[in-house]
């Protein structure tokens, strides 16, 4: 009987933009950090973002399919969570989105964790999260 190879990582999620140097330019400042990469491969563009060990890419094609705002509730992508090590640590990122002018949720604390909802200029929800403790 074969052995269950280990989980890896996530090495990388990408999301299609609707304006790619909009969505850099903010993705930017939230992270007050520049891309790693910035290339357009022919069939699109991407700008890439290294975040925490794990490289999140913003892509955006010469044309779109649906111009529909995102919606958690299709079949897809929910949301993605940058995970913060304490509730401290998410507490900061609390006074960066303000600091920013980014409309957030507040914290939202559970017994599994506590949370920082957010959304990008596309709609995408993000999540800021700390484990519990």
């Amino acid at each position: 009987m074969a052995t269950t190879p280990t989980v890896p990582a996530i090495a990388h999620v990408a999301v299609t933009v609707s304006d790619i140097d909009a969505s850099a330019a903010w993705y930017s400042r939230l992270f007050d950090a520049e891309p790693v990469l910035d290339e357009d491969t022919g069939p699109f563009r991407h700008v890439v973002y290294s975040v925490g060990g794990t490289l999140l890419g913003l892509h955006a094609f010469p044309e779109l399919n649906d111009r529909a705002a995102f919606d958690e509730r299709r079949p897809g992508l929910a949301h993605i969570a940058f995970g913060c090590a304490d509730r401290v640590e998410l507490a900061a990122w609390v006074d960066r989105l303000d600091e920013l002018g980014v409309t957030h949720g507040g914290i939202v604390d559970a017994h599994y964790g506590s949370g920082l909802s957010f959304r990008d200029p596309d709609n995408i929800a993000l999540e800021f999260f700390a484990p519990p403790g």
